[in-house]
Order: structure tokens, then sequence, then C-alpha cells
């Protein structure tokens, strides 16, 4: 490698800062940030080779660089090198969050297959050994070879010579095709898709082999069968006729800034599965999506992750190395606390996302109920994420620049118009999942639930003053699935039916929702139909009664008492501070061994609330 040459200084001109800043950025922005990725990647490529002995490896990558250095830069650049080489030197250090099953030696020798996949496309003849792992060889932004070998881990030896290049182990032979993006007997190419028009062309890489494509720990190769990876392709033309068409500047910016998706297996309907690395600049892995829309929106939000990670790479939003303070925020998009570095991150994504609907909606056609609600949902949301951080003192110049930028662009889009039949379920949702996390994640001060399970066994007329302390936050573990009522309502708005079903058979329509209770069922059927709510009202005690560690039951049975406009005070409540109806709950139940009444219970807690 040309170790000897000084790498650049990178800085981004004030005209990128501003696309960045307003969760834009064009290709000549994103060109600037790869730019500072390859300098980073070289960076960490010494400090390996100062760590370990690289051995022939370097020698090999070295080689193919003098021939080719354009290719050693697209192997460079690819997302999976830079997640390996930040595992690897997290794996050297001690210091890996997740314990990759790899021994040290397979994932140190991964370097000989990345020289190895360099030499190649070079068009070098060489020899070189490389790592086999489970009896698959991967070459990075070439493919996989299978060869049978029982062990888990060993070596393989990959040759080329005139332009004919195979790999070896355990007496058979792997034969690379000369296009190697060609299938072979024991070879499984890297698929690569090439999608939308000439002009605005999407090429990336479909990536079901490279240990490195899932983040943030590694996976071994998993070839995708034939008809799943043309499923994909399908997916892709179509979502990027969706960007082209109503976000044409940030699929413009993908072209340079989007290099592959590592697929993973389809999970509950809207609710997908993403991820992106700030190590793996361009990688996004994402799970096979329900439909071209989906992936669009998937698309849009991993790239905001990918623009954010690159200059964050660059300057620092937050003062401080690591985000070590404890302090923890409510994060409407997830259903654990998070720190303030994930809240920034959130923050960056979603206003990606509430963009996205928010054009989508004029061109959704028959399914712009659901397109409406999604904006709605996703605009409160990020506001309310953006009133929490904005000014925070651990906020750099930029970092707090950055937030009030963002806070400015979504401002008008709170007075944008939606029909009211997505935004009242959108403002419901949005309140309903603030106070689910409430339930699992505040806790009252213990001396005053003390106070407070005393005060109701001696029959007073209300809870102590004290019980209004602020809560602590306290992470539980426990707590999935707290959107299932917002699950719900996609459920029902992207139906073709008219919902009766629901309400006559809500076990059954609550079995469609990962976590969902049939009174969720009958909370939606109420909220989307201007139903009565009280069968809902009713169910909710009916499930504590059965499940009285279950804390989200406590938020659904607020929004119920609303709806219904009975037990007012309890309705306050459990809408406002259910965490408190769910410790003292516990506490008389621990106490007594006889749960009290839920809805007089928080009646008399509600008094004063």
């Amino acid at each position: 490698m040309r170790a000897e040459q000084p790498l650049p200084h990178h800085r981004l001109p004030p005209d990128s800062l501003a696309e960045l800043a307003l969760g834009e950025g064009g290709p000549g922005t994103v060109d600037l940030l790869l730019g500072s990725e390859r300098s980073r990647r070289l960076l960490l490529l010494r400090m390996l080779d100062e760590t370990t002995d690289l051995g022939p490896a370097w020698d090999l990558l070295s080689e193919a660089q003098r021939r080719s250095p354009a290719t050693v830069d697209d192997v460079l650049l690819y997302p999976q090198t830079g997640m390996w080489l930040a595992t690897a030197l997290r794996r050297l250090r001690g210091t890996t969050a997740h314990q990759d099953e790899a021994p040290l030696w397979v994932v140190l020798g991964h370097i000989s297959a990345l020289a190895a996949a360099s030499a190649l496309r070079a068009e070098l003849d060489f020899t070189i050994d490389v790592p086999v792992r489970h009896g698959r060889v991967p070459l990075p932004t070439l493919g996989c070879a299978e060869l049978p070998v029982t062990a888990p881990w060993t070596t393989a030896t990959v040759r080329a010579e005139a332009g004919h290049a195979v790999v070896e182990a355990a007496g058979a032979t792997v034969v690379v095709p000369p296009a190697p993006g060609a299938p072979g007997p024991g070879w499984h190419p890297l698929r690569r898709l090439v999608v939308g028009p000439a002009d605005h062309r999407l090429e990336v890489a479909l990536d079901d082999v490279d240990p490195y494509r899932t983040y943030s720990q590694p996976t071994e190769p998993r070839p995708l069968p034939t008809a799943t990876s043309a499923q994909w392709r399908r997916v892709l033309e179509r979502a990027w006729e969706v960007l082209l068409r109503e976000q044409p500047g940030t699929a413009e910016a993908m072209r340079r800034g989007v290099l592959s998706i590592s697929p993973t297996p389809a999970r509950e309907r809207f609710r997908p599965r993403s991820a992106t690395s700030g190590d793996a600049f361009g990688g996004i892995e994402a799970s096979e999506p329900d439909d071209p829309v989906q992936l669009a929106a998937t698309l849009v939000h991993e790239f905001q992750h990918t623009k954010l990670g690159g200059l964050l790479h660059l300057a620092p939003l937050l003062a401080g190395e690591t985000d070590d303070s404890g302090e923890l925020f409510y994060a409407p998009w997830r259903d654990d606390p998070r720190p303030l570095a994930g809240m920034l991150q959130g923050v960056y994504a979603f206003m990606g996302i509430t963009g996205f609907w928010r054009a989508h909606r004029l061109t959704a056609g028959d399914r712009a109920a659901v397109a409406h609600f999604e904006f709605a949902l996703w605009r409160a949301q990020t506001a309310r994420a953006l009133d929490q951080v904005r000014g925070h003192p651990r906020s750099t110049a930029l970092g707090a620049a950055l937030l009030a930028t963002l806070r400015e662009r979504c401002a008008p889009w709170l007075k944008e118009p939606v029909p009211d039949e997505q935004a009242a379920p959108a403002r419901l949702c949005a309140a309903d999942h603030a106070a689910r996390w409430r339930c699992h994640h505040l806790r009252p001060p213990a001396q005053a639930v003390a106070e407070t399970l005393r005060a109701w066994l001696a029959g007073e007329d209300g809870p102590p003053a004290s019980l209004a302390a602020p809560p602590e936050v306290v992470p539980d573990p426990s707590a999935r699935w707290l959107d299932s009522l917002a699950m719900l309502v996609r459920h029902r708005l992207g139906s073709t039916d008219d919902g009766r079903s629901w309400a006559e058979a809500p076990e059954k329509a609550a079995a469609r929702v990962t976590g969902a209770l049939p009174a969720d069922v009958l909370l939606t059927d109420a909220l989307l139909t201007g139903g009565d709510a009280t069968a809902a009202s009713r169910a909710y005690p009916a499930h504590l009664a059965m499940e009285p560690q279950r804390p989200s039951t406590w938020a659904g049975l607020g929004r119920a008492l609303a709806l219904t406009k009975t037990a007012p005070a309890a309705a306050r409540l459990l809408c406002r501070y259910p965490e408190r109806a769910r410790a003292v709950h516990e506490a008389l139940l621990h106490a007594t061994g006889t749960p009290p009444d839920p809805i007089a219970l928080a009646t008399w807690l509600g008094r004063d609330a």
C-alpha cells in the first residue's frame, strides 16, 4: 500500500454543511464524505498493520494497488471492508460489544481474502491462503466459494494464473468464473442489482455472502435462493421509481452513497428491520420488504444514518467521546430509553422518514390513508424528540446548529393539513406510545409509593403529594412492542374490508400484531370508527386481572376511558402518569395479595393529577 503519501485533510465546505444540517446532501457532498471515508479506511488499515503482521496479504494488496489503484479503492470503500476493519481492531483491543464466533486468526485473516479479491480484479498472478468459514470462502466484492470442508475454521488456497483462478482446500477445487458475477459449480457470485433509467441508474450489491454484511455482528455467508434475489430486484426497481418520482434529489445522492444492501428474511407486516453502521458507509442491512414503498422508506431512513455517520467522522456534534453521562431520553421510535447520541441519530433519520411520507401521501392513490397517517405520526414524534434535545449543553456549535435547523424545518410540517380520519389516530397513537413507555421505564420514588400504599389502606381521600415527585428513568428490558396500537391502525387503514371482523373477533385480529391485546383491537376499532370504547374499557381490566405485570395495559385503559368519557380522573391519570398506577398497583398486590380494582385505584390516584 502507498503509505508514504500523506493523507489529505478533509473539510466540508459551508454549502455541504448547510445541506446536511437540513437533512439533505447532494451527490457532491456525498462524494466528499466518501473521500473522507477512504482516508479513514487507510488509516485503520495502517493501524491494523502496525498492531499485527499482515504478511503476504499486505504485499499482495500493495501490488494490486500499483497495478490498479481504482480497483483497490473499490474494495477498500466497500461497506463490509469498513465493518471488518473496525471489528478486527476491536477484537485486538478487547473492546467489541458482540463476540464474533470466529477465532481471532480468522478475523485477521480476512485481509488475505481482501487482497485475493483485489488481485483477481487487478488481473495479477498470485497464490495466497485465505480463511474458510464453515466450508465457505468469501472473496469480498466478488462472491463466495463453497468447499466440502468439515472443520468450522481452516484455510484454503486461492491461485490465479493467466486469468484462470481457483480456490482449493480438502482436495477439492472451485473454479472462479472468468466473469466472477456469473455462477458456477461451488461458486456463489455477489449479485449486483442495476435498476432505473440509464441517466438515473442505481447500482448496488445484494450482499448475501460477505461475513461482515450484517451490523454490528458478523454472520456466515448464506446465499439467497434465485427466486428470492429476483424478488429483491423487482421490489428495488419499483422502490427506485418511487424515489426518482417523489424525492429526485435524495435519489441522486443515493446513487453515490448507497453501495450495498444486505438482505435478511421478511418480518411481521409493517415491522421491517433495517440497520446501518458508521463503520460501513454505504451499506444497508434490510429485511425483505412488504412492498416497494416500504423499501423506499427504508432506503431513505438508512441513508440518513449513512450521511450523519460520515459527518460524525469529520466533526463532533456532541462534546465528549462517549455518551457515558447516564442521561436517557424518550425516543418515540424505540421501546427502550436512549442516550443523547442515539437521539441525535434517530432525529436525523426520522426527519428523512417524515419528509418521505410528506411527499408520498400526495401520490399514494388508494393507499393515501396509510401515508397520511405515517406523515402525521412521524412529524409529531420527530418534533417531540427535537424538543427534548434542543439546546442540550453537550451539543457542539455544529450540533446545536444542526438540531436548530432540523427543528425549523419540521415546524411548518406540523401545520400542514392532514385529513382528520388519519390525523386523530396519529395523535392518539403518539400519546399511547409515550404512555406505554412511561409505564415501563419510569419509576416514582419508592418512598412516595410506600406512603401512597399506606394512604390507600388507611382510606384517605387521595394520594400524598410526594407521589407527584419526578420519576426516575429505570430501563425495563421487558419493554417490547410499544407500537402495537399504531400497528393495528396501519393494518386497519391498509385493509380492504370495513373492519367488522375486528370488532367481532378481536382475539383473531390481535394475533396479526405481536404484542397486541384484544382490548387494543377494540380500542382501535372505536378510534377509527368513532364507535363506543366501552368494550375496550372493560377488556383492559380483565387483562390486568390475568396479567397484572403487563405495564402497557394501563396506558390502553387510560385511552379507552378517555374515549368513553367515563371515570375522567382515572383517564387523566392514566394518560399522563400511568407509571404511578402501575407502581402503586404492584405494591398493593405485593402487600395484600389482592389486586385493587384498577379503575377505582386510578380514579383515587388521579384526583389531584
